[in-house]
């Protein structure tokens, strides 16, 4: 399974919704401390682009030679129709500063030295140590997620319901009888979840494990066919 560091840094550099919290800024105002892009430095800082008229902005170069503590929110949602759609939140405490000179003009970068993260989702609940965080490295899927999933989902839908035969005994004649419907909910290179949902207040996840970690779309390909194929017989 992938680390808490390694899905902390899937999180900070996927698509999901973030969410810089600075003390003493108006979170009425909520939209104004989206990030317009984010990225994780070597050291494990996390770099924060903003509008250089921000609240941020102002506030991280207000504070100066002073600590600024401050916290990014992630909020990770499953991207196809599904019960339960939030899959896991983070957070990423640390010290902002701005560094003027490397973003694009009218922005400018923030940076969030790293102090500690938590990580809740389908995994679980763990804390990421700095060393951790700095030296994971994001899902190779993580670019390619979104549109994996929503495809799997519209086009095939009818082999992903076949994936209910791998469950065992006593919940293929439960599926025999009546097949509930396999929802791709997360997938990362080294397998496939699903949401099997059996009514309106009844669903449950399954875990598909590849053969060996992908590396690439192709290997997910691979991978994938392999699973299909196993269902099938």
């Amino acid at each position: 399974m992938p680390s808490a560091a390694e899905r902390t840094r899937t999180l900070v550099q996927s698509t999901c919704s973030a969410l810089l919290l600075v003390p003493g800024l108006d979170l009425a105002r909520s939209e104004h401390l989206i990030p317009d892009s984010r990225s994780v430095g070597p050291e494990g800082d996390v770099f924060l682009e903003f509008p250089a008229d921000s609240p941020a902005v102002r506030a991280a170069t207000h504070a100066q030679g002073d600590e600024l503590t401050a916290v990014l929110e992630l909020t990770d949602v499953a991207p196809v129709s599904v019960p339960h759609r939030i899959r896991g939140r983070a957070r990423v405490s640390g010290w902002l500063t701005s560094v003027p000179g490397i973003a694009r003009p009218g922005r400018m970068m923030l940076r969030l030295e790293f102090g500690e993260a938590y990580v809740d989702d389908l995994w679980g609940a763990e804390d990421i140590e700095p060393e951790d965080f700095r030296d994971a490295a994001p899902d190779p899927l993580v670019s390619h997620e979104v549109e994996l999933l929503q495809h799997l989902h519209a086009a095939h839908d009818e082999q992903m319901g076949t994936l209910c035969e791998l469950l065992g005994e006593r919940t293929a004649q439960a599926c025999a009888h009546r097949r509930p419907s396999a929802v791709p909910v997360a997938l990362d290179r080294f397998g496939l979840r699903v949401r099997f949902i059996e009514s309106k207040d009844a669903c449950f996840d399954a875990r598909f494990e590849f053969p060996e970690p992908v590396r690439d779309v192709t290997g997910l390909r691979r991978a994938m066919h392999t699973l299909f194929e196993a269902a099938s017989h």
